[in-house]
C-alpha cells in the first residue's frame, strides 16, 4: 500500500485538520467529528445535513457552505458515521427551522440518522430524514436492503440546500429532496478496486483484463464481471441500464415529526422517457482523470439524443469517490423548472461553487 498517510488510526483526523486550516470559512469540529458552515446556525434558514464513511471526498465535507450543505458528518474510511455525529452537528446548525437529513441508502447510515432524529425530537428539535437511493445495478447489496444511493446524493445536496438558501420551510426542502431523489437514477463500473488503509491492500480482486459493471462506491459487487470493453461500450453499457430502467417501487421510512414516530411511505419512481431533460453527472470514482470522463460524456450525450432525452445541465469531475478506484459512474436527473432554478442557484462550497 502506498498512501500519503502517517498512522492508519489517524487518517481521518489528520484530513479534517488540513481540511480546518485550508478553509477556515468553515467550522471543523474533531470530536465528534462534524463539518458545518462557519456562519451556522443561520436565522431562519433549514438547516440541510448529510453524512457517510469517509474515502468519498468531496462527499460531503466538501459540499458544505452557501447554497448546499450546512453541515456534514464524515464517519471513518468507508464506515458510516456515530449518532452522536450526526446529533451534535444537528443542534450546532439549528437555527429553529428545523434539520433535514439527507441520507444515502446504507444499512448503517440509515440506522444512525433515524437514531439521531429521535434524538434531536426528544430535544425539541424539528427533523426529517429524506432516503437517496438511486443505483439502478441492483436491488439488495452488501451493504443495502433496496437500492444504493450513489451520485444522485450530489445533485439532491445542490437542490435543496439552494432551495434551504432561498427561504423554503423543512417541509418544502423534504419534498424537493424527495423528488429530485425519485427522478435521479445512476451505475457505475470499476477498472480497478480501491486500498483502505485499514486493510492495506485491494478490498477485491479484478483481473487486469477485467472490469466490474454495477460496482458500488465501497466496492460491493455489480451486476457482472467481464472482459476490458472501450469506453464507448462501456458508456452505452451504463446509459442504457439507465434510460431501460422500469417503475421502481419501494418503501421509505419517513420521520413523522407530530407523532414523533417513523411511518412507511410507498413510492414509485417512474422511467426516463423520450423528451424529458435532464442533468447529465458523469463522476470519477477517484482514479479517473477528467480526460477519460468527457470521453465517457461525448457517447453519454450521443445516446441521450438518439433516444429523445435532453441533456440540460452537466456535471462532470470527481465528487463521489471511492478512494484511488478506477471507475466512473453516470448520473441522470430528470428536471423540472422549479429543480433547474435551484440547480442554477449560486454555491460556494470548496468542491461546487459558481454564481457566488
Amino acid at each position: 500500500m502506498k498512501k500519503l498517510i502517517n498512522g492508519v488510526d489517524d487518517v481521518v483526523v489528520e484530513q479534517l485538520e488540513g481540511m480546518a486550516l485550508a478553509h477556515p470559512e468553515l467550522n471543523v469540529n474533531i470530536s465528534p467529528h462534524y463539518i458545518t458552515r462557519g456562519d451556522a446556525p443561520v436565522a431562519g434558514k433549514v438547516a440541510i445535513v448529510s453524512g457517510g464513511g469517509s474515502g468519498h471526498e468531496p462527499m460531503h465535507g466538501g459540499f458544505v457552505g452557501m447554497g448546499m450543505l450546512t453541515g456534514a458528518c464524515p464517519g471513518e474510511v468507508f464506515t458510516s458515521p456515530t449518532p452522536d455525529q450526526m446529533v451534535e452537528c444537528g443542534k450546532a446548525v439549528d437555527s429553529g427551522a428545523g434539520v433535514l437529513f439527507l441520507v444515502k441508502n446504507y444499512t448503517g447510515d440509515v440506522l444512525s440518522f433515524e437514531t439521531a432524529a429521535d434524538m434531536l425530537h426528544m430535544e425539541g428539535i424539528n427533523v426529517q430524514n429524506i432516503l437517496i437511493d438511486d443505483d439502478v445495478a441492483v436491488k439488495d447489496s452488501l451493504y443495502t436492503a433496496g437500492r444504493r444511493g450513489v451520485g444522485a446524493t450530489v445533485i439532491v445536496e445542490k437542490i435543496v440546500g439552494a432551495a434551504a438558501e432561498a427561504g423554503y420551510d423543512l417541509d418544502q426542502c423534504a419534498d424537493l429532496a424527495r423528488k429530485v431523489s425519485q427522478n435521479g437514477r445512476s451505475m457505475g463500473m470499476a477498472l480497478t478496486s480501491c486500498v483502505t488503509p485499514s486493510k492495506g491492500s485491494p478490498i477485491f480482486d479484478l483481473s487486469d483484463d477485467e472490469i466490474e459493471i454495477g460496482v458500488g462506491i465501497h466496492g460491493e459487487p455489480g451486476m457482472r464481471r467481464i472482459k476490458m470493453r472501450s469506453a464507448d461500450e462501456i458508456t452505452a453499457m451504463l446509459a442504457n441500464e439507465i434510460l431501460d430502467d422500469g417503475p421502481y417501487t419501494r418503501t421509505v421510512r419517513e420521520f413523522d415529526r407530530d407523532s414523533g414516530e417513523w411511518v412507511e411511505k410507498e413510492l414509485t419512481d417512474e422511467p426516463l422517457q423520450s423528451g424529458d431533460e435532464v442533468i447529465a453527472f458523469v463522476n470519477s470514482l477517484g482514479g479517473t482523470p477528467l480526460s477519460e470522463l468527457y470521453a465517457v460524456y461525448r457517447k453519454l450525450a450521443q445516446i441521450c439524443e438518439e433516444r429523445g432525452v435532453k441533456i440540460v445541465r452537466n456535471l462532470i469531475g470527481p465528487y463521489i469517490t471511492s478512494l484511488e478506484m478506477q471507475g466512473c459512474s453516470i448520473t441522470l436527473v430528470k428536471v423540472d423548472e422549479e429543480i433547474l432554478k435551484f440547480w442554477d442557484a449560486p454555491v460556494n462550497t470548496p468542491a461546487l461553487r459558481w454564481g457566488a
